[in-house]
């Protein structure tokens, strides 16, 4: 007759596979941050999608890359993919906080006071 394992052998097997588990998910950021980074250089050394030098496109896609890259280390490494209702609100306003600051930013330098 095969004898079973112990509730400390079983708990440590469960334990080992969430461990595997999430060091699978970790490699497949780590592959998702270095495939953004890898589209960030080719984005500046190959393509040059407005014309002559950096322009607005270029910009564009550039922050929509580190957009998706930002996004991967906030849900994975920051653990936001399991969090609750509130926490989504407050990262929301903080979003919307950093864009009233850019677009200030932006009003400002475009509309310069003369002295």
């Amino acid at each position: 007759m095969a004898e079973k394992g112990t509730v400390a052998e079983h708990n440590e097997a469960h334990e080992r596979e969430h461990l595997l588990h999430h060091m699978k998910i970790y490699r497949n950021v780590l592959y998702g941050l270095l495939v953004g980074t890898f589209l960030t250089v080719a984005a500046y050394w190959w393509l040059d999608i407005g014309g002559k030098g950096i322009g607005a496109w270029d910009i564009a896609l550039g922050l929509l890359i580190a957009s998706a890259k930002a996004s991967l280390v906030l849900l994975f490494f920051m653990h936001l993919n399991n969090e609750k209702r509130l926490v989504y609100i407050v990262l929301v306003f903080a979003v919307i906080f950093v864009i009233g600051l850019f677009v200030l930013s932006l009003g400002a330098y475009y509309n310069k006071i003369e002295y």
